[in-house]
């Protein structure tokens, strides 16, 4: 039996919770990857996987094995790529997450550090806060990009685990579609595009019709935080979503709004058929930061993609692109 390999497996199954899904993201078989997991449980005598009709989750056992997996697998990953790397020429791969809404500036993070180290192979997941901390945790995750705040307010030792770098606070905006009237006048100073409105009050947008994410998100727990304080009835969403692009989408292709926060909306600002309107009374504004786990060895690719977010060009990458989303400057515009 090759023991890494099994525990590769079983990590997989652990993400995609479904044997099937799990195999083809090894590139085996289903029945290779249930021969290699029933290896594993004669290994060390214990049964790791409930087995039903379909994947049924992992015995307590299983969790301790599966543990012990992820340890195993980030130091083998970080030997092979202190190994393999040259100096200041990183190689290997790097697991990072993002909330939903910080995608976009996840997805920018991992170009430019591939652009700067070719070597480095990023893999860029969408994950719920729970889910992307809980990745943290486990060490399935190297880097993740997400609410800052929750270290303070989430489980007991949790700031203590981990390490943060501060990005952007984000502010809040209602997209919407431009009136017909409001489409001749007004214009960014860049230019044509995405058109930066007045501002606008929580309550008043709560009385719009809406497309908000789903109850267990964490944006949505914001957004309906802000309603409250603002003195909003509880809203009732005209369509309920968990994908980030849907929520762009149903307002370019409608008649409805969405509350974004300024990174989204800056993937939009070419649209000039669209506004944004920064939303008053309350402003919300929320901390997003980078965070990695604070007790192991950071891997050659990981010391490289903290030397990038540290630096100065990306700092000013997000200013330009998340928060407040000013329209630049005259002499910029030129």
């Amino acid at each position: 039996m090759n023991l890494l390999a099994s525990l590769r497996y079983l990590a997989a199954l652990s993400e995609h919770r479904h044997f099937g899904r799990a195999a083809a993201a090894c590139h085996i078989t289903q029945p290779a990857l249930s021969n290699a997991l029933r290896a594993l449980e004669e290994e060390f005598g214990v049964v790791i996987v409930r087995r039903g009709r379909s994947f049924a989750g992992l015995t307590p056992e299983g969790e301790t094995v599966l543990a012990s997996a992820h340890r195993m697998l980030h130091e083998h990953e970080r030997l092979q790529q202190q190994l393999r790397s040259e100096a200041g020429h990183p190689r290997g791969h790097l697991r990072m997450a993002a909330v939903p809404t910080a995608m976009p500036l996840l997805t920018r993070f991992a170009a430019r550090l591939r652009a700067r180290h070719p070597g480095i192979v990023p893999t860029v997941l969408s994950m719920s806060s729970v889910e992307l901390e809980a990745g943290l945790d486990a060490l399935a995750l190297d880097l993740a990009l997400g609410y800052t705040e929750r270290m303070r307010s989430g489980a007991k030792g949790q700031a203590a685990r981990l390490q943060a770098w501060p990005q952007t606070v984000e502010h809040y905006f209602l997209l919407r579609r431009r009136s017909a009237s409001g489409k001749g006048k007004g214009k960014d100073k860049g230019g044509e595009g995405l058109h930066l409105g007045p501002p606008i009050g929580w309550a008043e947008a709560a009385a719009l019709p809406l497309v908000l994410l789903t109850p267990e998100m964490h944006n949505r727990a914001i957004v309906d935080a802000a309603f409250a304080i603002a003195g909003a009835p509880p809203v009732q969403p005209a369509v309920e979503t968990n994908s980030v692009i849907t929520l762009a989408l149903a307002v370019q292709d409608g008649e409805l709004g969405a509350i974004l926060p300024g990174a989204m909306v800056d993937t939009v600002r070419h649209h000039a058929d669209l506004e944004a309107l920064p939303l008053v009374a309350p402003e919300v504004r929320t901390p997003l930061g980078f965070m990695a786990p604070a007790a192991v060895r950071p891997s050659r690719a990981l010391e490289a993609a903290l030397a990038l977010l540290q630096g100065a060009d990306w700092r000013a990458e997000v200013e330009a692109h998340s928060g407040a989303l000013r329209a630049p400057p005259a002499d910029d515009a030129a």
